[in-house]
Parts: structure tokens; C-alpha cells; sequence
């Protein structure tokens, strides 16, 4: 094991086990919606707000359980954090195009400025951020490391905050609460 990473090992689990576990939340409250009421153009919708907090939740879990396995260097861990990071970046653009092509094509929702912030511009930063300590991690092991931690639990809280507003949003609306033309 690297000496570096060992004393990381129960931070990835406790954030893993959070990933995995949200990730469940986010099938269980979709498979509760299933029964209610569909809204136009619906799995548009989807795509765009819930599908980018089950791939950050996936980043999460993926980069903890990388983490914890017994690298003996920090430089594949490393290339596994630039794949990541630009990986991420690609699918934030694709979010971002979503958002703009269905905005205009669905009217499920449309999106608020604290949308684009989570889903858009704090994973954009996080994936970039990521892609970043790849690039020092050789120079600059140990903050590498914490600019790692610190994209991981990012990404934890951006998916918490979306599932947690797509939760919210869903009930509302289905409930024919909150127009989603205006969902202040």
C-alpha cells in the first residue's frame, strides 16, 4: 500500500459508502414517481436534472473505491484522476447542452440560475479541479491528495443538493404545487 494513501482509506470509505448509498435513494424515489402522473416531455427532463446527480454520485463511489486499492505508486491513481476529470468535464458540457436544447424543446421545467450553478458550473470547477491535481500530483503528492478529497466531497454535495431538489421539485409539481414555468 501507498504510504500516502493509507491514512485516506477511511475517509473513501465513508464517502463511497454515502455515494452508493445515494445513489439507491435516487432509484427508490424515481421508482416511487413511477406510478404518478407523467409530465410532458418528462425523460427529456430527467436527462438533463436527475441523470447528472447519478453520475456524480458514480464519480464518487468510482474514485473511492480506486482510492482505497492497494497502489503500490501514486501515478496510476493519478491518470485515473486526469481520465476522471476529463470525462467529467465532457459530460458537464453535455448537461449544459442539454439544458439549453430542452429548455426549448420540453416544458417540464426550465431551468434557474441555481441550476445552472449545481449542475453546471460546480462540477465544471470539480472536474477541472480534478484534471488539475492530476497534473501536480507528482510534484505535489500530499495537496494533490486534499484537492482530491476536497472534488469528491464537492461532487457528493452538488449530488445531494440535486437529488434532493429533483425530490422535492417532483413531489411538488406532481402534486400540482409548484409550476414548473416558475418553480420560485
Amino acid at each position: 500500500m501507498n504510504p500516502l494513501l493509507s491514512p485516506w482509506q477511511n475517509f473513501y470509505v465513508i464517502v463511497g459508502s454515502a455515494a452508493g448509498a445515494l445513489i439507491g435513494l435516487q432509484f427508490v424515489v424515481m421508482a416511487l414517481m413511477a406510478n404518478m402522473p407523467v409530465m410532458e416531455n418528462e425523460s427529456q427532463a430527467v436527462s438533463a436534472f436527475s441523470t447528472p446527480s447519478v453520475v456524480n454520485f458514480g464519480v464518487v463511489l468510482a474514485l473511492a473505491a480506486v482510492e482505497v486499492m492497494p497502489w503500490r505508486r501514486l501515478m496510476p491513481v493519478s491518470i485515473l484522476w486526469a481520465v476522471s476529470g476529463i470525462l467529467g468535464i465532457i459530460y458537464t458540457a453535455i448537461t449544459a447542452r442539454r439544458f439549453q436544447t430542452q429548455s426549448q424543446t420540453q416544458s417540464a421545467y426550465t431551468p434557474v440560475l441555481v441550476d445552472w450553478v449545481y449542475r453546471i458550473i460546480l462540477p465544471f470547477l470539480g472536474y477541472s479541479c480534478l484534471g488539475a491535481a492530476a497534473l501536480v500530483a507528482r510534484s505535489h503528492p500530499t495537496g494533490a491528495l486534499f484537492e482530491v478529497a476536497a472534488v469528491i466531497l464537492l461532487l457528493l454535495f452538488i449530488g445531494i443538493h440535486d437529488a434532493w431538489d429533483n425530490a422535492t421539485f417532483l413531489v411538488f409539481y406532481k402534486r400540482g404545487q409548484v409550476d414548473p414555468h416558475n418553480p420560485t
